[in-house]
């Protein structure tokens, strides 16, 4: 399985139900988990990376915190495995312009960061993402269903390469979470960007601050009606996600309490459920060296598979001179 994410902040609870969880059931079912933390795409939709160091510290901190076990998964960031990025060379001989600009997450992240002139990276962001999966010959990839048209990319680049050259990469899938789409606190998508979340290493007081802006309806008697009032399913579908009981069933409990009772709920919900990973959390960014360390070694064996794997490729393309 291959997985990560975009070292542009801390990580939120967005990330966590979305996502993270979904790595703990692999990784308990025994899937080997590659986690890429993936520092070149930074500059694919902005013009500086930012604190791109203490941005990766704190993603490797928020995942390892959330039970990811560095001796089932292997972390990784993009600029440090040389071999994985040239295969992006060979990737875009596969694929042609117009396929590119035709993919509608491309356009999607482009319109969401006001991108009106499309960078050379961004274009070929779907075909660096598939020179992600592949390296490490990946065939599950958890995503939302924004990111499917990627994982067709990439599936798209095995296939013809294969076609072309010699079956040698396997044809990933997509994994969908079963999570709703998590909305941030002024009822659009959750992203860091916007500021509309509730990171996992806020205090429990900076995570009550946050829900008490949140933004639901003037209606006071609670329902749960995801498709006429979706700011207050969304927080109700998260109280369930916390607490393990349907939405509908957190409406009818909560009922005439209104909006300040459903806040008031959510934040003990949210709050006891990140509990372990914040102690956690504090115990690791105590220990420097543990964190560097597991970042270095996993440094090491992605170059040693992507190496691998680009020496397959060269042989597969005549192209092994040794």
């Amino acid at each position: 399985m291959l997985t990560g994410d975009r070292p542009t902040g801390a990580l939120h609870i967005g990330h966590y139900f979305g996502s993270i969880k979904n790595r703990l059931k692999l990784q308990e079912l025994g899937a080997e988990i590659w986690q890429i933390i993936a520092d070149y795409q930074v500059i694919t939709d902005r013009e500086v990376a930012g604190d791109i160091v203490g941005n990766v510290r704190n993603l490797l901190l928020d995942s390892l915190a959330a039970g990811v076990d560095p001796e089932k998964a292997t972390f990784f960031t993009h600029s440090s495995v040389p071999a994985l990025n040239q295969l992006l060379l060979p990737f875009l001989s596969l694929v042609s312009v117009a396929e590119l600009q035709r993919n509608p997450t491309v356009k999607d992240e482009a319109a969401t960061a006001g991108i009106k002139a499309i960078s050379g990276l961004m274009l070929t962001y779907p075909v660096h993402q598939a020179a992600d999966i592949l390296f490490c010959k990946g065939n599950v990839v958890p995503v939302g269903k924004d990111q499917l048209p990627h994982i067709e990319q990439t599936r798209v680049v095995a296939r013809r390469f294969n076609e072309r050259y010699g079956a040698i990469f396997p044809e990933p899938d997509a994994l969908l979470s079963e999570v709703p789409m998590i909305l941030g606190t002024d009822g659009t998508k959750m992203s860091k960007s916007k500021g509309n979340v509730v990171e996992l290493r806020m205090t429990a007081d900076e995570t009550a601050k946050k829900i008490k802006g949140a933004k639901t309806d003037s209606e006071r008697f609670i329902t749960y009606d995801p498709e006429n009032r979706p700011e207050v399913a969304n927080l109700l579908e998260l109280i369930g996600l916390c607490e393990g009981v349907a939405p509908a069933t957190v409406a009818e409990e909560i009922g005439n309490g209104g909006g300040g009772e459903l806040k008031k709920r959510l934040t003990e919900a949210i709050n006891t459920e990140l509990a372990p990973l914040r102690v956690r959390r504090a115990e690791l960014a105590a220990d420097p060296g543990y964190v560097e360390g597991v970042l270095r070694r996993g440094n090491e064996r992605a170059n040693e598979v992507a190496e691998a794997t680009l020496a397959e490729v060269r042989t597969a393309m005549g192209m092994s001179y040794a």
